[in-house]
């Protein structure tokens, strides 16, 4: 907290892999700061259509409302003003200016908590999620279960071959996998 001007904004990135409970976590996050009586303010990718297009929503069913956005610099412009918290779902759906978004809010002195896929289907980097990670105060990082061998897992495995990058999906498509049992489709 930096008590000389008063700012007192930071980032928050909860990563992982699918399953590993990182939606749970934003929600619990943002039920705290309700009960703190804290206006926030939750955003989600138009991409994000899973559940539900008017919520965030976890897998095992807890949901929050949200705004849907077509772009990160969206969230700027429907800011309130009165805003202390702004919480952003599946950021790695979102174009690299989602750093500078998070970054102006934080340096606005705004909390701000982001949740999304650290690594894409093949273990890699997931599109600004490393940059997130890298300007972040706070980094939590949940394991979900592999579903093969039942150690902690740590990757998203893409049970069909294609091969986009971005394929929404939940249980049909994905599962958790360990780093050992994790493998790449061709």
């Amino acid at each position: 907290m930096n008590i000389i001007n008063g700012k007192t904004g930071w980032i928050e990135v909860i990563c992982g892999s699918m399953y590993s409970g990182k939606t749970e976590e934003l929600i619990r996050r943002i039920r705290r700061t309700e009960y703190a009586r804290q206006k926030t303010q939750i955003f989600k990718p138009v991409l994000d259509d899973r559940y539900d297009s008017e919520h965030i929503v976890s897998h095992n069913q807890l949901k929050e409302p949200s705004q849907q956005v077509n772009s990160a610099r969206e969230i700027l412009q429907l800011l309130e003003e009165d805003t202390q918290v702004v919480a952003i779902d599946e950021a790695q759906f979102f174009d690299i200016g989602i750093v500078d978004v998070c970054n102006q809010l934080a340096d606005r002195g705004l909390r701000v908590i982001v949740a999304g896929l650290d690594q894409d289907y093949r273990g890699l980097p997931f599109g600004p999620m490393p940059q997130l990670l890298a300007v972040a105060e706070y980094i939590d990082k949940p394991k979900a279960i592999c579903v093969i061998c039942g150690n902690l897992a740590s990757r998203t495995q893409r049970l069909t071959r294609d091969k986009d990058t971005i394929m929404v999906g939940a249980e049909d498509i994905y599962e958790a996998r360990c780093r050992d049992c994790h493998e790449v489709l061709d």
